[in-house]
């Protein structure tokens, strides 16, 4: 009974292969997993250029109205607004990973 356990692999060699495949798989999906989370930053940032650099300017002009005897009756002021750069518009304010770092014993942090 010892030599018959002893020689059966079956089971070993079965659960070796699926924790290497469930390895592979998992580090496959993390991989997958970053580049979709930059893909999305990328497109929200292309949407954010796009309302950044859309002009809100406007205007509209005033009216008066005169009595007949020629005095002034009423009157609407007109009124304009010019849309300037804002800060962060068309990627003046870049939102980026930092930079990757190796790891420093403990007590060594430099930042």
């Amino acid at each position: 009974m010892l030599k018959c356990l002893w020689n059966d692999e079956q089971g070993f060699i079965v659960s070796a292969e699926l924790i290497l495949v469930a390895t592979i798989l998992v580090i496959g999906l993390v991989v997958g997993m970053s580049e979709v989370q930059h893909a999305v930053v990328q497109e929200l940032n292309d949407v954010g250029d796009a309302i950044g650099s859309v002009n809100q300017s406007y205007g509209y002009s005033g009216f008066s109205s005169k009595k007949s005897n020629g005095k002034l009756k009423s009157f609407f002021s007109g009124s304009r607004f010019n849309d300037t750069t804002d800060d962060c518009d068309n990627n003046q304010c870049d939102i980026a990973c930092d930079p990757a770092r190796p790891e420093q014993p403990k007590g060594h942090h430099h930042y």
